[in-house]
């Protein structure tokens, strides 16, 4: 081990406790996309007073910041992303009970990619204060990345330029890397105008909303079969009307529409405009449409996440008490079993067939899913057709539950997920340090990142004049 990687994962150590109350204390705020401020402060105000120059409130969103240390080349970002998910609050136990009744829980994670950002970043910090490393380092607060905002915003308006590679800690039920490609996409709100009338004694004066809508809703679930396999398409309704005795004159749908190639979901999605279109001629509803976000396809970078790994073996994946295993088996038990099954039989592990009785899963895999496409998507993919960028993986819930998940969020909050944010801070620190101290290591990773490139000419999905939609769950 490098004197470098030393110094970085004796801070860790020594550090631990604070990383594990930054955790637990994002964890309970859980703050959702683009609201994300207290959140953002914890992070801004110590990294500013660590000695990092921090902007804040980049391309347009209050919580978005980026911290940056050092100078020279090369530069490595570590990105950490700040939102939880809305109605899936859970207490740190073994059962369904919300924190907070209908509250946001961090079921994704983010607390712990957070503060694995954080934590990365002042451990390197710390070995190039001793001069055992040289170059540049930012820390990016990403903000709304479950309704695919955050970076799609900062990559447009220029926030990671200049950037020699990426590397993002994302929770996970394994130890290790992913290949796979998730899909492009784009999230878009349709709301129908039209006229109020009694339902029941003049029916005949009003045009209803709520009908453009269904309709629109009916032929999207038409085209389902007739899309490229990969391809996921769905929908809320947001508002409908309100009492049944009044022809709803306003209503609002909003959508996300996911395929494999960007270019597809171009496709896709002017059809959706075109039966928004024919909804309006069907009724006689006027509407507008919304564009919020788009992203593309993911592309990870093999050299990137080999080098998470090397280092997730050299330093090892964690342990756990008996106490943490029978919270894991408790949680378990409110999977069924069928689900389970499923879940192993979509799984890219190599040994995922016998995980069958394993709750906390503590091999390190080689990279996995290489050549496959996921059902998901991310705005970690803006960054990645721009410069090599990988996400690692550490275990922060039990091996049968499912992404986005009160499971997820209950597991998060207790010493499982300390483990997961503390193993991913060593990670990241060490996986920096490499990136800083080998320049060859940059190149191949760039050499890379060119050949995936080849033929492909990256360009933003957010039209002209769009601006982060900071009201996006804002209720009429």
């Amino acid at each position: 081990m490098s004197d470098a990687k030393k110094v970085a994962l004796d801070w860790v150590k020594e550090n631990e406790k604070n990383l594990v109350d930054i955790h637990q204390e994002i964890w309970e705020l859980a703050e959702v996309g683009l609201q994300e401020i207290k959140t953002a402060k914890i992070l801004t105000d110590i990294l500013e007073k660590r000695g990092f120059k921090v902007e804040k409130g980049v391309a347009g969103m209050p919580s978005a910041f980026v911290a940056t240390y050092g100078e020279g080349k090369p530069i490595i970002g570590i990105m950490g992303e700040l939102d939880a998910l809305p109605g899936i609050s859970n207490k740190p136990v073994p059962t369904e009970d919300p924190l907070v009744e209908g509250g946001a829980g961090h079921g994704c994670g983010h607390n712990g990619y957070a503060t694995t950002a954080l934590g990365g970043a002042l451990a390197v910090k710390t070995a190039m204060d001793q001069g055992l490393v040289k170059g540049t380092i930012k820390v990016f607060g990403c903000p709304a990345e479950e309704t695919l905002v955050g970076k799609v915003y900062m990559v447009r308006d220029g926030v990671f330029d200049g950037l020699d590679a990426c590397i993002g800690h994302h929770p996970s039920t394994f130890n290790g890397a992913t290949l796979r490609s998730g899909n492009a996409m784009n999230s878009v709100k349709f709301e129908f105008f039209g006229a109020a009338s009694h339902a029941a004694g003049s029916p005949e004066m009003g045009v209803s909303a709520m009908d453009a809508v269904e309709l629109m809703n009916i032929g999207v679930n038409y085209m389902r079969e007739h899309v490229v396999q990969e391809t996921r398409i769905h929908y809320v309704v947001e508002d409908g009307g309100h009492e049944p005795n009044v022809v709803p004159p306003y209503a609002r749908s909003w959508y996300y529409v996911r395929a494999p190639e960007r270019e597809l979901v171009d496709m896709y999605y002017q059809r959706l405009l075109d039966m928004a279109d024919g909804a309006d001629k069907m009724v006689g509803t006027t509407h507008k449409v919304t564009f919020l976000s788009g992203a593309h396809n993911g592309m990870e970078n093999r050299v990137l996440a080999e080098t998470a790994i090397a280092n997730m073996r050299a330093i090892g994946a964690p342990t756990y008490t008996e106490e943490e295993e029978t919270f894991a088996a408790e949680l378990a038990k409110s999977i069924p079993e069928e689900k389970k099954r499923i879940g192993r039989m979509k799984s890219p592990l190599p040994d995922a067939n016998e995980l069958a009785g394993v709750n906390l899963n503590t091999t390190i895999y080689d990279p996995v899913g290489a050549g496959t496409k996921g059902g998901g998507s991310s705005d970690v993919a803006e960054v990645a057709w721009n410069l090599p960028t990988v996400q690692f993986r550490t275990v922060y819930t039990i091996v049968s539950a499912a992404g986005h998940s009160w499971q997820n969020t209950a597991s998060n909050g207790t010493s499982i997920g300390h483990k997961s944010t503390v193993f991913a801070t060593k990670v990241m620190a060490g996986t920096v340090i490499d990136l800083l101290s080998n320049p060859e290591l940059v190149k191949e990773a760039k050499a890379e990142w060119e050949r995936q490139m080849d033929g492909r000419l990256y360009k933003s999905p957010i039209p002209t004049g769009v601006k982060p939609p900071l009201d996006q769950l804002k209720k009429h």
